[in-house]
């Protein structure tokens, strides 16, 4: 081995506890890298696979009621490879452990051999028997969450019939991978169920002997998408067509998307940030740690080493800091995301799903790792080039105090010697204490920026569900209804308010933009639900017009005072032009608004309803829902309470809980930085501070010397760091939010003050360590002279 080497391994030795903190920073970055690469990798494929075996159809067309002959017809158009027709239609489940019945929805399976699209796969049980109407598949989470199993019977309301059905298997479909009721975002395995039965069973539930009310389409190629759908909409036009979607629009798909897309951005952006940290703490240590042994350096070079080789060597020591915490990295990134698969199909209901990780993935996490660290050292090691060993073997010299001669004697009375001292130090070197200050407001940025992220979610969610909706539940009707319903409700013994509402369900356009979505009404002096402006005051309707939240607003690049395009897809199905006249604060979905007079003026139907929010007496509860089961014209009851609860589940254990791995990960970071820098302090400080031992200075006040610097950078840093903070808030709210649902960004003091306290805790525990290591130094060994 050569000296060099051995002078490496016994610099590793010495600033193990350093080297350790930079390749824990390098292995964070890695290890996120490497999960949500992993976990981007294996959803795309199990998705991809998934939707392959079972045939999930391209295109979704669904109609009022179609002849089984316009399925030929449909078969024509260019570019569709297979075409299905089957019936859907909505249903109420009755179970034994609610009192409420629960939204189902009921899909037709052929009577003879599998669907041609959209197959299920059946995990336990048999396949029903298509001469027996009475048997059935069920939803296997929905059967999990109420425990029934095959063998069971159950009892549903379809179309103002009840029948009583027999369970014979339990099934899964890539077609319902993420199951909300209908008008809700928040899953709940036990508020919907999904009920298979055969087409004649269907048809006669639901009369639509000899005809369809969905047709599935697949498609040949991608390109051939636009056409399919416009022929589609144009045969089916006059059966009542609602308006066909792509599968990217299909609402199960939508999230799982959403999802990818999320990972697939935090992979390209969290990661980097990481490696930056690391790139800049490597930069501020190797400065410093040439700057304390560049004698060593010249007297290297004195013995005939060049300039590559000693660059080399201390290069050679940053690969192995790198090297090593991209390697655990990698594990920990495999660890990580095996774990978090568990999560992704509990959530989202994939009969299997294995993490695989591209062997690129382990290749560029390596890569991008050792590239920014090299970058991060190199500006340091380049000082060796500009050492001769003459400079280098001479101490540096002295600063210059000649100019403070005025302001020794203020100082002298003012402030006693070892707060001069640190004063001196702080003013010798500004270009140090700057990157320090740098450094600890970064992380405290990181941390505060997280922390404040995490009481957006808590936000979002009571913004949604006390602010915005102030019900107790949502009635939903089959259809629309004549508001005299409205009167209906009010007279069930227990229910205090009740507010109308009417969702429509629409495709709007701007120009080339489009989203399909629906329009909520609401009363004009509605108190239940309300929406919000983005200032968060209630936002009063206008008697014309739409209003349009923010994230709507920017998916079709469209601003208050233009013209909307709104194709509705109910009903007679009219084309409007409707003024853009507001934007309304949601956090939830992509909501648009109109007053509920003027959205029936519109369409030419005055006085309908489709639900309305119902604020209880919690003694009369259970009587309600009796007297709700019992009304034919309701689809639905959704229970603020059970959704509420759904979506804090989700934040908090499902695949929301990742913020709080982010959060933990910020923390850490922030400490290692403040680590860091007290143990560069303390490095650089060694000689001065036995100096002032043996000068006469207790061990306090060699350590108030010590710490007297690091407690200013922290200082210095606090404010910094909140305001960093507080700019990072909006560029991680960003990323966390979707079409889907907001987090909102907004200034959190108890967040910041918590970083803050953080910070300051890491920099006591810091301290404490630096100065045991102070009181324990050999005075001989760290005086010997350094010329």
């Amino acid at each position: 081995m050569s000296p060099l080497d051995q002078k490496l391994l016994r610099d590793l030795w010495r600033m193990k506890t350093q080297a350790l903190a930079i390749a824990l920073v390098v292995a964070t970055g890695v290890m996120l890298l490497v999960m949500m690469s992993g976990l981007v990798n294996s959803l795309e494929e199990t998705r991809r696979a998934y939707y392959e075996r079972y045939r999930l159809a391209d295109v979704f067309a669904p109609v009022v009621r179609a002849p089984e002959r316009v399925l030929d017809e449909l078969a024509q158009i260019d570019g569709v490879s297979a075409v299905e027709g089957r019936i859907s239609g909505r249903a109420l489940i009755d179970v034994a452990d609610t009192d409420l019945p629960v939204q189902a929805r009921a899909v037709s399976l052929p009577d003879f051999g599998a669907p041609r699209l959209n197959d299920v796969y059946l995990t336990s049980g048999r396949l029903i028997d298509r001469q027996r109407t009475d048997e059935i598949l069920l939803l296997k989470s929905f059967a999990e969450a109420h425990g029934l199993a095959p063998g069971d019977r159950l009892s549903a309301t379809m179309h103002g019939a009840r029948r009583s059905f027999l369970i014979v298997g339990l099934a899964q479909s890539p077609e319902f991978l993420y199951t909300t009721a209908p008008g809700e975002l928040v899953p709940d395995d036990s508020r919907f169920g999904v009920i298979w039965m055969s087409r004649s069973a269907m048809e006669a539930a639901y009369d639509l002997d000899g005809a369809f009310n969905e047709a599935l389409l697949s498609v040949a190629h991608p390109h051939d998408l636009p056409g399919v759908l416009a022929a589609a909409d144009r045969l089916l036009d006059e059966y009542g067509a609602l308006g066909a979607y792509a599968l990217e629009d299909q609402f199960s798909n939508r999230f799982i998307m959403e999802e990818i897309s999320g990972l697939r951005a935090s992979a390209a952006a969290v990661p980097p940030i990481f490696l930056a940290v690391a790139a800049f703490l490597l930069n501020i240590v190797f400065s410093r740690l040439l700057q304390a042994e560049r004698q060593q350096i010249g007297l290297i070079k004195a013995f005939g080493y060049t300039d590559a080789e000693v660059t080399w060597h201390y290069f050679k020591l940053i690969l192995i800091i790198t090297a090593s915490g991209a390697a655990l990295g990698c594990l920990s990134g495999l660890a990580a995301g095996a774990s978090m698969v568990g999560l992704y199909i509990q959530y989202y209901k994939f009969p299997f799903l294995v993490f695989e990780i591209a062997p690129s993935s382990f290749v560029i996490a390596m890569v991008a790792s050792i590239s920014a660290a090299a970058l991060g050292g190199l500006f340091a090691l380049r000082r060796i080039f500009a050492l001769s060993p003459a400079v280098a073997m001479r101490p540096p010299a002295p600063p210059d105090y000649s100019q403070s001669g005025r302001f020794a004697g203020v100082f002298r009375r003012l402030l006693d010697q070892p707060t001069r001292i640190v004063i001196r130090r702080l003013v010798r070197h500004p270009g140090r204490v700057l990157g320090a200050v740098a450094g600890v407001s970064a992380g405290m940025a990181l941390s505060g920026g997280m922390l404040t992220i995490l009481s957006g979610f808590d936000e979002s969610i009571e913004t949604s569900f006390s602010v915005v909706d102030r019900s107790d539940m949502l009635v939903s009707f089959i259809e629309p209804l004549s508001d005299r319903t409205i009167h209906s409700l009010r007279r069930i013994e227990g229910v205090i308010d009740v507010e109308p509402t009417r969702s429509v369900s629409v495709v709007l356009r701007n120009g080339v933009r489009s989203h399909r979505g629906g329009i909520t009404a609401l009363a004009p002096d509605a108190g239940l639900y309300r929406a919000l402006d983005t200032a968060g005051g209630e936002l009063l309707l206008p008697e014309q017009g739409i209003v349009l939240t923010p994230a709507l607003a920017d998916i079709l690049d469209i601003a208050a005072g233009d013209i909307l395009t709104v194709d509705v897809r109910e009903g007679r199905r009219p084309l409007l032009q409707l003024p853009v006249t507001g934007i309304a604060e949601s956090l939830l979905g992509s909501p648009a608004y109109m007053d509920l007079a003027a959205l029936n003026r519109a369409l030419g139907e005055p006085d309908r309803v489709s639900g309305a929010y119902l604020r209880v007496d919690p003694n009369f509860q259970e009587d309600i829902y009796t007297a709700l089961d019992a009304m034919p014209a309701v689809a639905g009851v959704s229970v603020k309470a059970d959704a509420r609860a759904a979506f804090q589940e989700i934040m908090d254990e499902g695949a929301g809980s990742t913020r709080f791995v982010m959060a933990a990960i910020a923390a850490i970071i922030a400490f290692g930085i403040v680590y860091n820098t007290a143990r560069i302090a303390y490095a650089e400080s060694a000689h001065d501070l036995a100096s002032l031992r043996v000068l006469g200075f207790t061990k306090g006040e060699a350590a108030f010397v010590l710490l007297g610097e690091l407690g200013a950078v922290v200082l210095i840093s606090l404010p910094i760091g909140a305001l960093a903070g507080y700019g990072l808030t909006f560029a991680i709210a960003e990323g966390f939010s979707t079409d889907l649902y907001q987090i909102p960004a907004s200034f959190s003091p108890a967040a910041l003050g918590q970083s803050g306290l953080a910070v300051i805790a890491a920099a006591v525990f810091s301290g404490w360590m630096v100065k045991r290591d102070s009181d324990r130094a050999d005075l001989v060994l760290a005086l010997k002279s350094r010329e």
